[in-house]
C-alpha cells in the first residue's frame, strides 16, 4: 500500500555534492576535527607497534637470553596498549561531542526555516514527515559525524600502517597475505548492493508504518467509536510483520558478510602459515616475522568489516541529507519587502481591500475570493458572514498575510501590507479562531506565549476582562497550572476564553474573531459577547460568524457568496431586503424554533 508519508526511493550511496555541503557544518570546529584526526593516526600508528616488538622480541632478546632488552619491550608494548585507550578514548569523546555539535545547529537550522515557511507549505507536507526531518533525519547524520566521518580515517589509518609494516617486513609474504583481497572486495561489493535494497524496504516500511500509526492514534475516538479496534489491529500485525521482515533480510546479509569476512581472514592466515611457514624452514623468513604477519593479518580485515558496515551508515546520511537540505533550499514565498515601511505606533487601523482574488492553488482556477473590495473604519466592528465555503476565513488568512493573493491588494493605514515588515503586521492584528491551539505549558505562558513584554498584571488583566479569571482560580496551581496537550485539560468553552485572553493581553489594534464562539455554550457566548463589546471600543474589529445572533450588533454586515460581495449593510437594512441575509436569518432562526 502506498501512501503519502512513505519516504522517497533513495539516491546516490555517495553523493560528492551532498558530502562536501556536510562537511561545511564542521568548519566552525575545524581545530576539533583537526585533533581527532591526529589522535586517530597517532593511536593507528601506535596499534602496529605490538607485532613489531613481537617480531623482536622473537628474533633478538629470546634467542639471546637479553632479559633486559624483553623487559624493555614488554614495557613498551604495555605503553602503547595503554596511550591507544587514551587516545582512543579522547578520539572518541571529541567525535561524539562533534556529532552532537552539528546535529544541534542542523536541527536550530531547520526549526528556523520551518519557522520561516508559509502555511501553503504546511498544507502540502503532513506533519508527521517534518518531524521526521528535524528528528531522525538530523540523528542519521549525527551517526555519520560521530561514527563515520572521522572514524573512517582510523580506519584507513590502520590498513596504510599495517600494509607498510608488512611490506617492510617481508614484500613477498605481503603480497602471498594481499592476495584474497580480490575476493573480499567482491564479496563487500555484493554485501553493499543487498544491504542498500534491504536499507530502502526498512525505510518505506518504516514510514508506513508511523504514518498507520499517527492516523489511528489521532482518530482514536473514531476507531473505539465505530468499534474497528480488531480490524486496526491486524492492519497494524500486517505492516509490523512487513517491516519485521525488511529486518530480518538486513541481518541475514549482515549475519552472512561477517563470517564470509572471517573466512577470507582464515584463508589468509593459512597462507602465511604455509608460504611463510616453508620459507621460514629454507631460512628466508625468520619466525617473528612469521608471528607478526598472523598478528597483522587479524588485525587488517577488522577495518574492512567497519568500513563495510559505514556504507550503511553512508548510504543513511546522503538519504538523510538529502531530504534535509531539499527543506532547507525551499524559499519562502511570503517575506518582507527589501525596502519595508512602518506604521506609526498610534496608528488608526483602517482596513482596506482593493480588488482581491485569491485561489489556493494559485492558478487561477478555483477562486475562492473574487474581484472584493471594502472598506473597514478605524474603531469600526465589522461582521462577514455566509454559507460554508463563501470565503470567509480566507479574508482573514489574506489579512494576516498566511497567503499571498493573486490579484488586488490589501492594505492597513493606506500601506499595502506586502510593503510591512510580517513582524510588525502580524504584531497589529489580535487573532482568535475556531480552532483553538493551546501549548501543554501554563495558563501565564498560553496568555504571553513567553512574552517578556506583556507582565503579571497585564495577563491577570485579561483574564479579568474576557471573564476567564473564576475558572483560573480554581485551578490548583492558578495561572502557573500546567494545561496538557493542546489544553486536554480544560473545557472548550475554557480554552476559547484563555484565546480571548491571549489576543487582548497583546493589545492589538485590529481584533480579529473567526467563528470565535462558535463552540462555545450559551451561557460562556453571552460572557464572551459582554467583554468583547467592551473591548472592541476603539479597535477596528473583524467578525467571522455562522451564527447570525452574534453579528447583529457590528456596525456594518458583509454577506459572503461563493467568494463575492453579495450584500452589505446593517443587521436592520439587510433584513429588509430580499437577499440571502434575510434567507440566511430565516433559515437558522426557523430551525432554532422548530
Amino acid at each position: 500500500m502506498s501512501t503519502g508519508y512513505e519516504e522517497e526511493v533513495l539516491g546516490k550511496a555517495y553523493d560528492s555534492r551532498l558530502m562536501a555541503r556536510l562537511l561545511r557544518y564542521l568548519r566552525p570546529y575545524k581545530w576539533q576535527v583537526a585533533g581527532a584526526l591526529v589522535l586517530l593516526m597517532v593511536a593507528s600508528l601506535l596499534g602496529v607497534v605490538g607485532p613489531y616488538l613481537t617480531m623482536i622480541a622473537l628474533d633478538e632478546a629470546i634467542p639471546r637470553g637479553d632479559g633486559r632488552q624483553l623487559a624493555f619491550l614488554a614495557i613498551l608494548f604495555l605503553s602503547a596498549t595503554v596511550l591507544i585507550f587514551v587516545f582512543e578514548y579522547i578520539q572518541a569523546l571529541v567525535t561524539t561531542w562533534l556529532g552532537q555539535r552539528v546535529m544541534y545547529d542542523l536541527r536550530t537550522q531547520i526549526f528556523r526555516k520551518l519557522q520561516q515557511l508559509d502555511l501553503a507549505f504546511y498544507d502540502r507536507n503532513p506533519v508527521g514527515r517534518l518531524m521526521t526531518r528535524i528528528t531522525s533525519d538530523v540523528e542519521t547524520l549525527n551517526e555519520l559525524f560521530s561514527s563515520g566521518v572521522v572514524t573512517v580515517f582510523g580506519d584507513l589509518f590502520i590498513l596504510f600502517f599495517i600494509v607498510a609494516a608488512m611490506l617492510q617486513m617481508d614484500a613477498e609474504l605481503a603480497l602471498v597475505t594481499f592476495s584474497v583481497l580480490p575476493f573480499v572486495g567482491y564479496t563487500a561489493f555484493v554485501f553493499r548492493s543487498r544491504i542498500r535494497s534491504a536499507y530502502r524496504d526498512i525505510r518505506v516500511r518504516l514510514a508506513r508504518l508511523n504514518a498507520f500509526l499517527q492516523e489511528r492514534f489521532t482518530g482514536i475516538r473514531v476507531v473505539q467509536l465505530f468499534n474497528r479496534e480488531g480490524a486496526d489491529l491486524e492492519r497494524f500485525k500486517d505492516l509490523d510483520d512487513d517491516y519485521l521482515n525488511a529486518h530480518l533480510r538486513s541481518i541475514t546479509y549482515y549475519a552472512l558478510f561477517f563470517p564470509v569476512i572471517q573466512l577470507f581472514t582464515a584463508v589468509a592466515l593459512a597462507l602465511i602459515i604455509w608460504y611463510g611457514g616453508g620459507a621460514m624452514i629454507q631460512g628466508a623468513v625468520t619466525i617473528g616475522v612469521l608471528a607478526a604477519f598472523l598478528d597483522y593479518a587479524r588485525r587488517f580485515f577488522r577495518p574492512i568489516q567497519d568500513l563495510s558496515e559505514k556504507y550503511n551508515l553512508l548510504q543513511g546520511a546522503m538519504a538523510s541529507s538529502e531530504r534535509i537540505f531539499r527543506l532547507l533550499d525551499r524559499e519562502p514565498t511570503i517575506v518582507d519587502a527589501a525596502v519595508p515601511r512602518a506604521l506609526p505606533a498610534d496608528s488608526p487601523g483602517e482596513i482596506r481591500f482593493e480588488n482581491v482574488w485569491f485561489a489556493y492553488r494559485g492558478g487561477g482556477h478555483d477562486w475562492v475570493i473574487r474581484d472584493l473590495s471594502f472598506k473597514v473604519a478605524p474603531g469600526e466592528k465589522l461582521a462577514i458572514v455566509g454559507h460554508t465555503g463563501a470565503g470567509k476565513t480566507t479574508i482573514i488568512n489574506l489579512l494576516m498575510r498566511f497567503y499571498e493573493p493573486q490579484r488586488g491588494r490589501i492594505l492597513i493605514d493606506g500601506v499595502p501590507i506586502n510593503r510591512l515588515r510580517l513582524r510588525d503586521l502580524r504584531s497589529r492584528i489580535g487573532l482568535v479562531l475556531q480552532d483553538i491551539f493551546l501549548f501543554s505549558q501554563s495558563v501565564d505562558y498560553n496568555v504571553r506565549l513567553g512574552s517578556t513584554d506583556i507582565g503579571a498584571a497585564a495577563v491577570d488583566s485579561a483574564l479579568e476582562a474576557v471573564g476567564a479569571a473564576p475558572f483560573v482560580e480554581r485551578l490548583p496551581e492558578k495561572t502557573a497550572q500546567p494545561l496538557g496537550e493542546r489544553g486536554a485539560s480544560l473545557s472548550v468553552g475554557e480554552r476559547q476564553l484563555l484565546s480571548f485572553a491571549r489576543a487582548l493581553a497583546f493589545d492589538p489594534a485590529i481584533l480579529v474573531l473567526d467563528e470565535a464562539t462558535s463552540s462555545v455554550d450559551s451561557e460562556i457566548e453571552a460572557r464572551i459577547e459582554e467583554a468583547t463589546d467592551r473591548l472592541m471600543r476603539g479597535r477596528t474589529s473583524l467578525v467571522i460568524a455562522h451564527r447570525l445572533s452574534t453579528v447583529q450588533g457590528a456596525d456594518r454586515i458583509l454577506v459572503m457568496h461563493h467568494g463575492k460581495l453579495v450584500e452589505e449593510g446593517s443587521h436592520g437594512t439587510l433584513l429588509a431586503r430580499e437577499g440571502l441575509y434575510r434567507r440566511l436569518h430565516e433559515l437558522q432562526f426557523a430551525g432554532a424554533v422548530a
